[in-house]
């Protein structure tokens, strides 16, 4: 068993809480902008793979106490470095720094950085490389006053960048936040899902693969743990190629915006996701908007006239409101938006209140739920507009005062993604021996007619093959589109007979199938 840390936004620290507990993670506790937990390889592998609303999976290594540059030199220079990294390695280093003793983060990565080479100089005479692109290994310091945390970064890119995305309008909603949302309304695809303000689509894909219980590692090339020496291919296989727990989606998702072009990226985003058969998009006016024939929720994120200049802003939410209360009656509507003034033109009172940050903006997601008649009518039918949950999230008054105070903190930081390690070029990498022997893992392809879909072996990139995923590829890149000579993703009712790898590749099993049609498991 080892400890990890799983880093997410502020005010989705629960939601990420119940999804590793979900995952079978052990020793769960919940802090700020991060969740501790326990487990084993697999599962730091499944919390990679899988956890929607991770930033990034750390392994923690060592811990100490340090008031000076100098201390934290001595310890990361005391650490065995030598059963992580060789001469040959290339690493990098990411600090996060909240200290009055430590004012200047890129100093102390120096250091690390500096201690690291020392310690091979002295011993071996040479040195490791630092490469900021493509590490082997991502080193993460982390410092809390005097209380320092050195770890290793699983993750590699953020997790938020899923891959699916091909194009993004202005101001795009980070995927880790759009899944936190999600989740937090408590919808599990059990009715239809209505963005009218869709912009790319980040909402209705992250919806859609809820709904179907796609992990969202699908569609990652690497992951940072790859490249770890105690790397065990053949068990991410297994958790690479495990869809057990996807499901079929018998509603419907759908997108509007009044941007064609928004509309067009949308479109491509939801293509490369191979999600087309269950989202559906349209260039409509939310003025315009109608009230559907079935049940549904809403979930939308309206400009807030900040990173987005838009004409008569207050309107533009009293038009919201308006649309709500005579085209959504019956359903629950979740908005997601920054400004006071615009919640009050809105003119609906909502259910409950959640603080979230979108980026550096402190913003608010409310829930509203709309009925025709009086509120005491309303509950008297058996209805409610607060769940238990949330009327327990509503006693805690002092939500927002702790959203606040943290904010001071949060602009302290170039941004709130926890996307990118920091950039220091300290010297032109070298390509370490085991990118010579391998290329970076293809995703996962799926064929329209789903029958002649094979999972790699795990001994396909032995010996310097590319890993692949379909015989007939030549170690051709993942293709999406009909356009680029492949088939696009699909998980219709007409797919006719999904085969996934064959059990027998290792185990002299039988083939497992998923089709509707199938009979027999």
């Amino acid at each position: 068993m080892a400890e990890y840390i799983a880093k997410t936004f502020v005010g989705l620290e629960n939601i990420l809480a119940e999804e590793l507990i979900a995952l079978g993670a052990n020793d769960v506790e919940i802090g700020r902008r991060m969740v501790k937990f326990s487990g084993d390889k697999e599962i730091m592998y499944r919390a990679n793979f899988s956890l929607r609303t991770a930033l990034r999976i750390l392994k923690p290594i060592k811990t100490f106490k340090a008031r000076t540059p100098e201390q934290v030199y001595d310890e990361i220079k005391a650490f065995d470095w030598s059963q992580l990294l060789t001469v040959k390695s290339s690493f990098a280093v990411d600090t996060v720094v909240y200290s009055e003793e430590f004012t200047h983060s890129k100093f102390v990565a120096y250091k690390v950085k500096d201690a690291i080479v020392d310690k091979f100089l002295e011993e071996e005479g040479q040195r490791p490389n630092v490469s900021i692109s493509n590490p082997d290994l991502r080193i993460h310091l982390h410092i809390a006053g005097t209380d320092c945390t050195l770890a290793l970064d699983s993750s590699g890119e953020s997790l938020h960048r899923r891959g699916y995305r091909q194009e993004a309008v202005e101001a795009p909603l980070n995927e880790v936040l759009a899944a936190g949302i999600i989740l937090q309304t408590g919808w599990k695809g059990d009715c239809n899902f209505i963005d009218p303000m869709c912009g790319s689509g980040t909402f209705l894909i992250e919806a859609a693969l809820i709904a179907k219980n796609i992990a969202p590692g699908v569609f990652r090339q690497q992951f940072a743990f790859e490249k770890w020496n105690d790397f065990d291919e053949e068990l991410f296989d297994a958790v690479y190629n495990d869809d057990s727990q996807e499901r079929e989606f018998e509603h419907k998702i759908f997108g509007f915006d009044i941007d064609p072009k928004a509309i067009g990226i949308a479109r491509a985003n939801v293509k490369a996701a191979g999600l087309s058969s269950d989202i559906e998009l349209a260039v409509q006016n939310f003025a315009d908007f109608e009230k559907p024939t079935q049940r549904s929720i809403m979930v939308t994120n309206p400009p807030y006239g900040e990173r987005i200049s838009t004409p008569n802003l207050i309107e533009t939410y009293k038009m919201i409101g308006d649309r709500l209360k005579h085209a959504f009656s019956g359903n629950e509507a979740w908005v997601l938006s920054y400004r006071k003034e615009c919640f009050d033109a809105i003119g609906l009172k909502p259910s409950i209140k959640y603080p979230l940050y979108n980026g550096a903006l402190e913003c608010e997601l409310r829930k509203y739920v709309l009925f025709d008649g009086k509120t005491k009518a309303f509950l008297s039918d058996g209805n409610e507009v607060k769940t238990d949950n949330e009327r327990k999230e509503m006693a805690q008054t002092h939500r927002f005062k702790k959203s606040r105070e943290f904010k001071e903190r949060l602009q302290q930081m170039e941004d709130n993604e926890e996307g990118d390690i920091l950039s220091f070029t300290f010297r032109k990498s070298k390509l370490f021996d085991m990118d010579k022997k391998r290329e970076q893992r293809k995703p996962r392809k799926f064929e329209d007619d789903r029958g002649d879909r094979k999972f790699r072996k795990s001994d396909d990139r032995k010996g310097g093959k590319p890993r692949r995923f379909d015989d007939e590829r030549g170690g051709k890149p993942r293709r999406f589109d009909d356009e680029r000579g492949g088939k696009p993703r699909r998980f219709d009712d007409e797919r006719g007979g999904r085969s996934f790898r064959k059990s027998d590749d290792r185990k002299g099993g039988k083939p497992r199938k998923f089709d509707d049609r199938r009979g027999k498991k």
